[in-house]
């Protein structure tokens, strides 16, 4: 039973929900707007249709304060730079011309201009763009965004929180401009920012905001005592505001710790807090600090980061503990439903069982729901949604889909030189330089070429069987010939098939390994309109036969030059599905290593003398709390070396990672022991290349000098500056030529063009180095 002030505090509530729609409309509609199909008065008919369709969903499920705010075009970063107009200087005059062309201008930059950096939402694979601030940066107040989206919700008459990304995480995740001393600081500006945040509440309040959410996640991670001093003194200041709406600060991700006390005795109204797994010391510390009294509890007990059934009666049990805690007791998820697909329903080639043990936004929403209920009305009125529960727990955990005892017994007997490989590097280096025979500063793609229609309408058809395999083969092979011939004729040294036969980088392996379930309509937003559809890596892992060779060695019998094989590496396999929760994830990181260790033992005995195993999530997986990172980097390094030592000497193994901040994991790059690395670099000008040479890297390297998340063409000129700007930190016989990414996204008219100016820079700076 509970009492009567739990039944009248408990309410249920959501920090954010998926954009796309159902069929993934919002991509649709920004995408054709990009190409001019689609006018800016439709796309923003599409937008509000979106938004109007997720809050009532979110109402008629039973949600009693749904949130606004946290729909995005494209990014809510991107969206906070728009409401403190912090637009940078050389993207002012798109802006000031139209405001949404300036907005993607800002996003995917222009012929003219460059974007705005990208990189990793702490550690999901979710994408934002970097803010660029330095001393001169003058905030401004735009609300007109959040003021007109919670305008629209309260016009269908429901209970709306405005949700805003907080001042200091904001500040936290921004970088100095271009021209801007590197040791800049965004956080001094915390004084210059506040104002332009009281005047949004205030607006907000004006509109009719009873509350708003202030999203801090940046707290969750190890601060010093300056970062939190300053996060103090702005909610000192946001909370003495006169006039202004009820101020809920939120974390997610992990636990709060050092932060804790000060949030607990700010003058704000409530916190939001993550009760999940890895941020179950909150519960304790929250405890420890006497409470929330008089203040609003957000307790964050469903999972919003996966996509397994909640454990209603231990979320239930958590509840039931912070009742005495705070004035008043809600339910939520742990973070924004942004993360997860939309809807279980849409499955249809998932065994109904197994499908019952999966929650997708949707269904983690009725989650929330039915907690709130239980926690005002007591158990008695959700039995029989407890019972459900308990037999799905059950039945996930009893089934022979998620136990292999043969898998089982090959990790447990892996040895520690199992993942070592031999003779020394520097010996490797000389061997293969001499199989391989490439050129100083030598060229190479990272992996996909563009998928264009043709290719995933050959996919679609081959699924719904309008095409037969052969012909379906056939068009994978003009692919690749196409591929290879556009590669040799621009001079490019080592040689990629494009990946036509593949889905997606993760799905593609998925789909052939045990253990993995693959979902039709999955979808999740990692950048802008790039969606993906994580698999569900729900039982043990192997490998039943090769994944890639056939398409591999096709390839290389069209040319002499080498020709890569491309993997994905374990720890990217983990962190770009939703991964089992009923083991430690080192374990599952060794089964995958294993059934990938065979599949590149077989590339090598195939021909393949270059082979690529791809780790771009290594950094994204990387625990936001410093303690908790020895731990994860330990099994993580020896995941991948456990899937690559198994090789030659001569033959050479890359690695290639993306859209992170290396600087924090140079150290594990280096315990790869991958031959050869190939980075993202463009946008940041290079800088992991002087983080690798800070730290003394002994390999070879390719930061990138070709953007390949924007349209624009980066000419020769341009690529070779790049180029000459990483020869200052990694000397020319270590130094690599290549995209920042794969280029699966891009069109071929600009894939054309971007390297055959990739190759003429690296020509011209072979040539001058050949002068000097």
């Amino acid at each position: 039973m509970t009492t009567k002030s739990a039944a009248a505090a408990a309410r249920a509530t959501v920090y954010g929900y998926p954009r796309q729609g159902r069929n993934r409309e919002l991509k649709k509609a920004v995408e054709g707007y990009w190409k001019g199909r689609v006018t800016a008065d439709a796309l923003r008919a599409t937008a509000a249709e979106l938004r109007r369709t997720n809050w009532l969903r979110l109402a008629d499920a039973g949600i009693d304060e749904v949130p606004t705010g946290d729909f995005s075009y494209y990014d809510h970063v991107l969206d906070t730079t728009v409401m403190v107009g912090a637009i940078p200087e050389r993207h002012r005059a798109a802006a000031a011309n139209d405001a949404l062309d300036g907005y993607f201008a800002m996003a995917r930059g222009t012929q003219e201009v460059a974007p705005l950096e990208m990189t990793k939402w702490f550690d999901t694979n979710y994408h934002y763009l970097v803010p660029e601030l330095g001393p001169d940066t003058v905030f401004t107040a735009d609300s007109a965004k959040q003021v007109g989206e919670l305008k629209e919700a309260l016009a269908l008459g429901l209970t709306a929180r405005p949700v805003l990304v907080g001042p200091v995480t904001y500040l936290l995740l921004a970088k100095p401009a271009p021209g801007v001393p590197a040791d800049f600081e965004p956080l001094t500006l915390l004084d210059r920012l506040l104002p332009v945040y009281a005047e949004v509440l205030v607006d907000l309040r004006a509109a009719g905001a009873e509350w708003v959410q202030l999203d801090e996640p940046a707290l969750v991670q190890d601060r010093t005592a300056a970062e939190l001093n300053a996060a103090e003194r702005a909610y000192r200041d946001l909370g003495g505001l006169a006039d202004r709406p009820k101020l809920l600060v939120a974390s997610y991700f992990d636990r709060l710790g050092e932060a804790l006390p000060m949030l607990a005795k700010a003058p704000v109204d409530g916190l939001a807090l993550d009760f999940t797994e890895r941020a179950a010391a909150n519960l304790d510390a929250l405890a420890s600090v006497g409470g929330l009294p008089g203040k609003r509890l957000v307790a964050g007990v469903v999972n919003g980061r996966n996509v397994w059934v909640n454990d209603l009666a231990a979320s239930l049990s958590t509840l039931g503990t912070l009742l005495g805690l705070a004035d008043r007791v809600d339910v939520s998820a742990s973070c924004s439903l942004l993360h997860v697909p939309l809807d279980t329903a849409a499955e249809r080639d998932i065994e109904p069982q197994i499908l019952r043990w999966l929650a997708f936004a949707r269904q983690k929403s009725a989650e929330v729901v039915t907690l709130a209920r239980g926690l005002a009305r007591g158990t008695d009125a959700i039995a029989a949604d407890l019972a459900a529960n308990r037999a799905d727990l059950a039945s996930r955990a009893d089934s022979p889909v998620t136990h292999d005892p043969a898998v089982r017994a090959r990790a447990s007997a892996v040895a520690e030189t199992d993942g070592r490989r031999s003779p020394s590097y520097a010996e490797r280096a000389a061997a293969q330089r001499a199989h391989l025979g490439l050129p100083l500063l030598p060229t190479t793609t990272i992996g996909s070429f563009p998928q264009t229609g043709d290719l995933r309408a050959a996919r679609a058809d081959l699924r719904a069987g309008r095409i037969d395999t052969a012909d379906y083969e056939e068009r994978i092979k003009a692919e690749i010939q196409e591929v290879i011939s556009f590669q040799e004729k621009t001079g490019i040294d080592v040689l990629v098939h494009g990946e036509p036969e593949r889905n997606d980088m993760v799905q593609y392996f998925a789909e052939r390994l045990t253990g993995y379930l693959a979902t039709q309509h999955g979808w999740v937003q990692s950048y802008g309109t790039r969606y993906v559809r994580p698999p569900i890596l729900a039982g043990d892992i192997s490998r039943p036969e090769p994944m890639t060779v056939r398409w591999t060695s096709y390839a290389q019998s069209l040319t002499e030059k080498p020709v890569k094989g491309m993997l994905t590496g374990p720890v990217t396999m983990l962190a770009w599905s939703f991964v089992r929760d009923d083991q430690p994830l080192g374990d599952t990181a060794r089964q995958v290593a294993l059934a990938l260790r065979d599949e590149v033992n077989d590339l090598e005995a195939a021909g393949t003398s270059v082979i690529q195993v791809d780790e771009p999530a290594l950094r994204e997986t990387l625990p936001l709390r410093g303690a908790d990172r020895a731990g994860y980097l330990d099994w993580a390094t020896e995941a991948f070396r456990l899937t690559t030592s198994g090789v030659r000497p001569d033959t050479q193994i890359h690695t290639h990672m993306c859209y992170a901040e290396f600087g924090d994991i140079v150290q594990a790059i280096d315990d790869l022991d991958a031959d050869v690395i190939s980075l993202e670099a463009a946008r940041s000008h290079m800088q992991v290349a002087r983080e690798l040479a800070a730290h003394g890297y002994p390999r070879e390297a390719g930061p990138g000098v070709y953007d390949i998340h924007s349209p624009r063409v980066p000419s020769t000129d341009e690529a070779a500056e790049l180029l000459r700007t990483g020869l200052r930190a990694i000397p020319a016989e270590r130094l690599w030529v290549n995209p920042d990414c794969g280029l699966k996204t891009r069109a071929w008219p600009e894939t054309r063009a971007s390297l055959e100016h990739l190759v003429a820079a690296a020509r011209t700076v072979r040539d001058e180095l050949s002068r000097s």
